[in-house]
């Protein structure tokens, strides 16, 4: 990687770990698990960007440094597995769909899956099925949250595009 890719790259992280922090100021939502994920909006536009790599390296480093700096260990294991459950999703159906599917698409299909991925560690940590009841809701969520998010990264790619 250059060092201007690297730099970059960087500022993604930041913008994300900023938009976390953002995030928990905002009211919380009455779902167990569920946030707007306003910290997606800087992995959409590293996936956009650049390539699925450097967008993992993003998944990372900002669930790893979130974890550490806001939420606490036990947190991790959720968002690095929605994370990167999400991220898969997201360049599986990039790769599939090419230009057939929009932004917005992308946005809540990842936002499904990292809701599917913090489900399917919740399941392993609390060894039940029964928090399977709320994924319903979650999933409903994804709805919104991953369209508001995908308005945002559309929004701000038009402007930076050109700048990456």
């Amino acid at each position: 990687m250059s060092a201007k890719k690297v730099s970059r790259l960087a500022l993604l992280v930041a913008f994300a770990l900023i938009l976390s922090y953002v995030e928990s100021f905002l009211p919380v939502i009455p779902i167990p698990g569920a946030k707007l994920g306003l910290a997606n909006i800087a992995t959409l536009l590293c996936l956009y960007l650049y390539s699925p790599r450097e967008a993992l390296v993003l998944v990372v480093l900002r669930t790893s440094l979130s974890a550490f700096l806001f939420t606490g260990f036990s947190a991790l294991m959720y968002a690095l597995a929605g994370g990167l459950l999400s991220l898969a999703a997201m360049c599986l159906a990039r790769r599939i769909f090419k230009d057939k599917l929009s932004i917005a698409g992308i946005s809540i299909l990842g936002a499904v899956f990292h809701h599917i991925g913090q489900m399917i560690v919740a399941v392993f940590v609390l060894q039940s099925l029964a928090i399977l009841t709320i994924l319903p809701y979650l999933l409903a969520l994804s709805l919104v949250t991953g369209l508001f998010t995908s308005v945002v990264a559309k929004y701000i790619l038009r402007y930076v595009q050109r700048f990456f």
